[in-house]
């Protein structure tokens, strides 16, 4: 039975999404240390020493059927600037979640996040005829919530004391899951923001 999801190749001007694989892994423990990515204790980003074990652990969860991770590819160099997925796939109701992203820093707010969720977005609703996509972030990842809601999510609610974090620098500590969402009704207005928004960046 082929899945509802599958690996695929994505690309456009600013960005490409490939498959992840071990390959991309010098790339990714590069792209880690620029900014020192782990230090966000509202975030789970590996450490250099991690990168394997995560890649690992998302290639797992893609055997499973819960998770389709992509190496996020910058165009100008060929390499792995970070890593983005589908996840909590709901096949059933056609449902899936744009996640675990990270980028490194020297990438962050240029137009390589736009056009990535622009490649995902039309993807899930053009090719897999999602009815919904959601996103999810920390309640005090403040620059995330921001970059959501900038491609046109809207906020569903927030769960609270929704799980443990697990980062050292918070032991303990409950997180607040921010809930956003774009349906598929909402995807016209949404594609042509977005295209917008890139065609401002080309201009």
């Amino acid at each position: 039975m082929t899945p509802w999801i599958s690996p695929t190749a994505l690309s456009a001007q600013h960005v490409q999404l490939v498959p992840l694989s071990p390959a991309h892994h010098d790339d990714l423990v590069e792209a880690v240390r620029d900014g020192e990515l782990w230090n966000h204790w509202y975030t789970a980003i590996p450490r250099p020493e991690g990168v394997a074990a995560e890649i690992t652990r998302r290639l797992d969860l893609q055997v499973k059927g819960s998770m389709c991770p992509f190496a996020v590819i910058h165009p100008g160099t060929g390499k792995a600037v970070g890593m983005t997925t589908y996840m909590n796939i709901d096949a059933t109701n056609r449902r899936v979640e744009i996640g675990s992203t990270w980028y490194c820093q020297s990438v962050q707010r240029s137009p390589l996040n736009t056009q990535a969720k622009r490649l995902l977005l039309a993807h899930a609703f053009e090719q897999l005829n999602c009815i919904a996509v959601e996103f999810r972030t920390h309640f005090f990842n403040q620059q995330s919530r921001r970059a959501i809601e900038r491609l046109g999510a809207k906020l569903d609610g927030v769960l609270r004391s929704h799980q443990i974090n697990p980062h050292p620098m918070a032991p303990g500590a409950l997180r607040d899951t921010c809930v956003y969402s774009i349906v598929a009704s909402e995807w016209p207005n949404v594609k042509t923001h977005l295209d917008y928004q890139l065609a401002r960046v080309r201009a």
